[in-house]
């Protein structure tokens, strides 16, 4: 196929930060940034050359000064990163006009579509050539001209999803350009994809060389990543497509299926590591990248990378790099992280972001286990099976390892576990855990089965994931895993057969929230609940790179996919990313702020039942892991009230935590600073009320209805009551603006004696309402 159409998208990856050795640098020479003070990011004037200047100063020559200056920033922050020795680094920080010069931290990170769309509402016609001029109720993608002319920032194939068929010339605005490198060049941009850059100089500082055997050295995506999340916020509708297979049949098209898309990859794989192990992206390469993305003329980025665990705006990279986006008005949109069920481990906790949790769609692929005694047992794959009508023998791993394997290790098909004599011609039940479920079915593969079922364990429940093996396979809950060994152990000749997997919609409870999103409380700024909102983020079906398997296992998987199914927050990150671009598209005024404020108090908390939204494993869920609710893009078209917050507002509340300085910023504090909790975020969280009663400031801001009166309405957290001062706001016209107090009080007879444990929280709302608009608010507090 003709390269003209390839895509080149590379980093939407959840990440994790450690410390790296220089790989080609002098003993002493380390990675450092020097900042200045305050610029007007805006003027023309040659920073390079500034920079240059500076480094000439403490180099022996001007070539090592040239050779030693990696990025020069202009937005992200007002300096650059370069090669020194501490002595070097030393002198540069006595000179006139430098404010700080401190080394990188370089860091590593992992990664963090046809039926999610309908799903949240975004019903058809999605075609913006076949929709009716005269069309009932005017679509919100027809309102929203499709995210036609609006920018999407990528920061990480071929594939229709990204053609630039009938749309019209790139905007004028746009600065950005496609930089040359292997298997891309310039002229593989399109109207589509206006935009590729990457980075390397960080990576390869302390790598050496990038193998170009495991990725290209490019902006163009090898492990197909980037391809699928680009996809997702602004895919062309393609009828037809599919997982290999054929699950997921349907039209896959992008949330804002007209919008551009900009490419900055800067994340590159580890020599040695496969793929799923995640790759590196260091953070003055993640700098740049944010840094251009700005320069460019972006109007979202979606970023979906992140952390392990919580870490400080200091430290953040991309907390820095999107606060200084919030003066040019840019939404950016962030991934949660897949960090599991356990709490204080979401990624990307700052108030000026969107952070996206991970949930479920009314869809699953069953591909159901008939045992040789007439039990249908329920599973689910996307693995393609033959029909076949011969049983097998069903082992359970545990009772098929050979001699070398421990008890406790024995029923998990861990690499080189199984015994072949064991094993041949059989289908094998292995439980979850202690390896990567893939790796699992290779395994059994590796010892001569036939066929392979994945039995979680209690832990995970009923989160049976959908995966691509490389034989015959299904995965089954607890419940149905604990039937499959007593069927087992109690029959003389256990037999089986995995039945081949259908694709079935309208299923119920949904959405549910993912085991693998990371979940509050934001330990990072207690102030601020996170995550903001949840979108769908497994199962997802969308474009592919065709330069890796499905899997993404390089050296097992020959595979040839257009399209894929992949989960993460990675994938439920673009979802918001898109509906930003729609609802930016609709109201071009509204700042990155009331964007966000739409999006949060529109959020829905009830699942297709009725019920309150469910973890997978069927525990119900709270606002630590789906924030104020899943998201509804058309009902946040028109939220009627938003809450509006500035960069001046953002920077007062990193003095509210005593972090400005910590970010290099020249910003002279007030003192006292502002309470850190009176920030106007359309939620509220209140850590450790230690006292009876907390007061906390918020201004509203008409967007609907020019004569409204909304009144206040409240279920309050647990042994807590709220009220509203005024409890009554009347507007006049649109745009107006209204101040408010809210009062969360406890009830000091019960909760003072409940002894309740440190940091337990209690989780209410209250809302606004007029006609159709109810203005929602999450309230979480903690006593202790």
């Amino acid at each position: 196929m003709a390269m003209k159409n390839a895509t080149f998208v590379s980093s939407s990856l959840l990440l994790f930060f450690f410390l790296l050795p220089l790989a080609s640098t002098t003993k002493n020479s380390q990675i450092y940034i020097v900042e200045f003070g305050e610029h007007n990011a805006d003027e023309n004037h040659d920073i390079q050359t500034t920079h240059h200047s500076y480094l000439l100063s403490v180099k022996e020559t001007e070539e090592e000064a040239q050779a030693s200056l990696l990025y020069s920033y202009k937005h992200t922050l007002n300096g650059f990163s370069a090669v020194l020795t501490p002595q070097e680094a030393n002198r540069l920080s006595e000179m006139e006009g430098v404010v700080s010069v401190y080394k990188s931290q370089p860091q590593k990170y992992y990664l963090h579509t046809t039926r999610s769309w309908r799903f949240v509402g975004l019903e058809e016609p999605l075609n913006p050539w076949t929709l009716q001029s005269n069309h009932k109720n005017r679509h919100l993608l027809s309102k929203a001209k499709y995210g036609e002319d609006l920018i999407v920032g990528m920061i990480d194939s071929e594939s229709k999803s990204f053609s630039d068929v009938g749309m019209g010339p790139i905007p004028q605005r746009w600065k950005g350009i496609c930089q040359n490198g292997t298997a891309f060049s310039s002229s593989h941009c399109n109207r589509k994809i206006v935009g590729a850059r990457y980075y390397l100089q960080g990576y390869e500082t302390f790598y050496g060389p990038l193998n170009e055997e495991e990725d290209y050295r490019s902006a163009r995506d090898k492990d197909g990543h980037g391809t699928h999340t680009a996809s997702i916020v602004a895919g062309r509708i393609v009828p037809g497509a599919s997982a290999l297979g054929g699950f997921a049949n349907g039209s896959a098209s992008g949330g804002a299926p007209l919008a551009r898309l900009a490419i900055y990859k800067a994340c590159w794989p580890i020599k040695g590591q496969s793929k799923d192990m995640g790759n590196v992206c260091l953070d003055i390469d993640m700098l740049k990248a944010i840094d251009d993305a700005i320069e460019d003329g972006v109007d979202v980025l979606s970023i979906s990378i992140g952390f392990p665990k919580p870490i400080f705006y200091r430290d953040d990279v991309i907390a820095r790099g999107a606060l200084e986006a919030t003066k040019k008005n840019i939404v950016v949109v962030c991934s949660a992280g897949n960090s599991g069920p356990l709490g204080r481990t979401l990624s990307n906790p700052a108030p000026w972001v969107i952070t996206v949790g991970a949930s479920t769609l009314d869809r699953a692929f069953v591909a159901p286990i008939r045992l040789h005694n007439g039990t249908r047992i329920e599973g689910r794959s996307i693995t393609p099976i033959q029909k076949k009508h011969n049983f097998q023998e069903l082992v359970f791993a545990g009772d098929a390892v050979n001699s070398s394997i421990s008890k406790i290790d024995s029923g998990y098909c861990l690499d080189g576990s199984l015994e072949p004599s064991k094993v041949e011609g059989k289908i094998v039940l292995c439980m979850r855990g202690k390896g990567a479920r893939l790796a699992k079915g290779l395994e059994v593969k590796r010892a001569g089965g036939v066929g392979f079922i994945l039995g979680n364990n209690q832990t995970f429940g009923n989160d049976v994931p959908s995966d691509l093996h490389f034989i015959p396979a299904t995965g089954v809950s607890y419940e149905n895993a604990l039937k499959l060994l007593d069927y087992i152990h109690s029959s003389p000749n256990p037999k089986a057969l995995v039945l081949p997997g259908t694709t079935l919609l309208n299923t119920k409870p949904a959405p549910s929230m993912a085991s693998f999103s990371s979940r509050g409380p934001n330990v990072v700024d207690p102030f601020i609940l996170k995550p903001d909102i949840t979108a769908p983020g497994v199962d997802i079906l969308a474009a592919w790179t065709d330069a890796d398997g499905p899997t993404r296992m390089s050296f097992q998987d020959n595979r040839v996919v257009k399209y894929n199914i992949f989960s993460g927050t990675s994938m439920s990150c673009p979802h918001v990313a898109a509906a930003a671009v729609l609802l930016k598209a609709i109201h071009p005024t509204w700042t990155s702020a009331a964007i966000r404020s739409a999006l949060i108090t529109t959020a829905a908390t009830k699942d297709n039942t009725g019920k309150p939204l469910k973890d997978e494993t069927g525990k119900t869920a709270t606002p630590f892991a789906y924030g104020s609710g899943h998201f509804q893009p058309t009902k946040a078209s028109d939220p009627g009230l938003v809450y509006d917050a500035s960069y001046t507002d953002y920077i007062l509340h990193t003095c509210s935590l005593g972090e400005t300085q910590d970010l290099k910023l020249t910003y002279n504090c007030p003192k006292p600073s502002p309470e850190p909790y009176n920030l106007n975020y359309p939620s509220i969280q209140i850590h450790r009320l230690n006292d009876t009663k907390k007061t906390i400031k918020r201004t509203v801001t008409n967007v609907g209805s020019p004569n409204s009166v909304y009144k206040f309405s409240a279920k309050p957290p647990k042994e807590y009551t709220i009220m509203a001062s005024p409890n009554v706001l009347e507007f006049d016209h649109v745009g107006q603006k209204k101040s408010f107090t809210i009062t969360v009080i406890a009830k000091r007879g019960q909760v003072l004696t409940n002894n309740a444990p440190d940091d337990e929280y209690y989780f209410g709302w209250y809302a606004w309402t007029y006609k159709h608009h109810v203005v929602r608010s999450t309230v979480a507090v903690s006593f202790q």
